[in-house]
């Protein structure tokens, strides 16, 4: 009778080990998460190592009972509870065990040490962001995810995966990161025709295809990239972006080789300050249709790392005469600035014409992205 007995603790403490394994598995994907400033759901581990604490301490008091008995050496005097003590002090222990805390998560910013691996010797890869398709434009994928932002808070990024994308699943996509100038939206959120342009580009042999990431826009003001222009690093080296992007998707490694930045409109300032504050992270950069700040940025570019030369697209249509005066104020800014900033190759784009202002910008677009797919393709 004992034997058939015995299974029930065997199953339970087969649980608790196996619920064991899976809450160090979360431990370890926390601990990276942490490494990589990458958001992380806590509550499953908490419940997994909770779980196997009272399995494992529920089967070593059955055991306890089922082996020892009424007349084993936990029997004891009647007096002290007979047989049955063992067990009370076992599934007294449950409740600590439960209690107990999770190992400590490694602090922001470290690197994960040699024991989170399985193999004691490499660190684990990074967490990847689970995006979820949301729309289809352009005969693309439009996908959506949580993730941090600089200042630590989780917002929204979509990523627009072209037709080829699917198209080819050995190939690697250069990446547009498209900026929007209001916030907590994202850039296709104003301009939903924005991927066409970039599709039109590709269709018509200007471009190679591209991924397009689009964060979203920080708060605190209704116009974001009138203060991005005051303090550039606010946008231009967002490394959990690019962390998260480059784990989920075909994407080739960011840097200025490989990268872009694009702002339309009331974003055209945040791709500004982007291109001209980070050009060893952003080959070029392409502002349309914006107004801008020109001493502002001009002191962006006199201040940023002089190890590459910043390529900045500067277009507006040919009936748009404040958007026009404002680049070309904007490009004697830049020339008649300091260091890196008097260096920066600015062009201005001023012949698109069209029928109506959509029309306008879908070509202005298509110009930007012919601009950056040339750009990348030179050498800095």
């Amino acid at each position: 009778m004992l034997r058939p007995l015995l299974a029930v603790p065997l199953l339970t403490a087969a649980a608790g080990l196996w619920l064991g394994r899976s809450a160090l598995g979360q431990w370890r994907d926390l601990r990276v998460a942490r490494t990589y400033e990458l958001v992380f759901e806590q509550r499953p581990l908490l419940i997994r190592s909770v779980a196997a604490g009272l399995c494992l301490a529920g089967s070593a008091a059955l055991a306890g009972v089922l082996v020892l008995g009424p007349g084993g050496p936990g029997r004891g005097h009647p007096a002290d509870g007979g047989g049955t003590a063992g067990a009370r002090a076992a599934v007294a222990a449950a409740p600590a065990a439960a209690q107990a805390p999770a190992p400590a998560a490694a602090p922001p910013g470290a690197s994960p040490s040699a024991d989170a691996s399985p193999t004691g010797s490499r660190p684990l890869p990074p967490v990847v962001t689970a995006f979820t398709a949301v729309a289809h434009p352009a005969d693309g994928d439009l996908m959506e995810a949580q993730v941090a932002g600089p200042d630590g808070h989780p917002r929204t990024v979509r990523v627009w995966l072209p037709a080829q994308y699917r198209a080819d699943q050995q190939a690697r996509f250069p990446v547009i990161v498209l900026h929007s100038g209001t916030a907590r939206k994202t850039a296709d959120a104003e301009l939903p025709d924005v991927f066409d342009g970039v599709a039109s580009a590709v269709a018509l042999g200007r471009s190679r295809p591209f991924v397009v990431v689009a964060p979203e826009a920080p708060t605190g003001t209704e116009h974001p990239c009138d203060l991005v222009a005051a303090a550039p690093q606010a946008v231009s080296d967002d490394a959990a972006l690019r962390t998260a992007v480059t784990a989920a998707f075909r994407t080739l490694p960011a840097g200025p080789g490989n990268w872009a930045v694009l702002g339309i409109e009331s974003g055209a300032p945040c791709a500004a300050a982007a291109g001209l504050a980070r050009p060893d992270l952003y080959g070029a950069a392409a502002a349309v249709s914006g107004r801008y700040d020109a001493a502002a940025l001009a002191q962006t570019g006199a201040d940023a790392p002089d190890t590459a030369t910043t390529r900045l697209l500067l277009a507006a249509a040919k009936a748009d005469g404040a958007g026009l005066t404002a680049a070309r104020g904007l490009q004697s800014a830049l020339k008649g600035g300091k260091g890196a900033a008097a260096r920066a190759d600015v062009r201005i784009s001023d012949i698109v014409q069209d029928y109506t202002p959509e029309r306008e910008r879908l070509r202005l677009v298509r110009v930007a992205v012919q601009y950056l797919a040339e750009s990348l393709a030179k050498p800095n």
